[in-house]
């Protein structure tokens, strides 16, 4: 649904683009009077151009909403990008138990009580 309103909105805002490059320059604000004098010439096409832009900017600003109000609800489809990778599928649906594994022994003995502790020896520099 939001793939069918940013295709609208992109082409809106393409022909709104469009239409007002085609409107006359009353200004002349680069010196540039408007040109094209022979085609749509007259008060009739510049009322049709001018209704023209305001109906395709009042659908363009429209979309611009819809958009906005889409892309800000929670409820979305989750993305590919949303979830971590998955782990390649095991033989058997159910995880194996795990094994009754023997106690380890620690890597520091503890030392017996009443007795001095042990500080390892440190190399002196060469």
């Amino acid at each position: 649904m939001v793939n069918v309103f940013l295709a609208i909105h992109v082409l809106l805002a393409i022909a709104l683009i469009g239409i007002v490059l085609l409107q006359r320059s009353e200004g002349g604000g680069l010196g540039i009077g408007g040109g094209m004098s022979g085609f749509m010439s007259g008060r009739g096409s510049a009322n049709l151009l001018t209704r023209v832009t305001a109906a395709l900017a009042a659908l363009f600003f429209t979309t611009s909403l819809v958009l906005a109000i889409l892309a800000s609800t929670p409820s979305r489809a989750p993305s590919l990008f949303d979830e971590p990778a998955s782990q390649p599928a095991t033989e058997s649906a159910t995880p194996p138990a795990p094994a009754a594994a023997p106690a380890a022994e620690p890597a520091f003995p503890e030392p017996e009580p009443g007795a001095a502790p042990q500080v390892p020896a440190v190399p002196q520099g060469q």
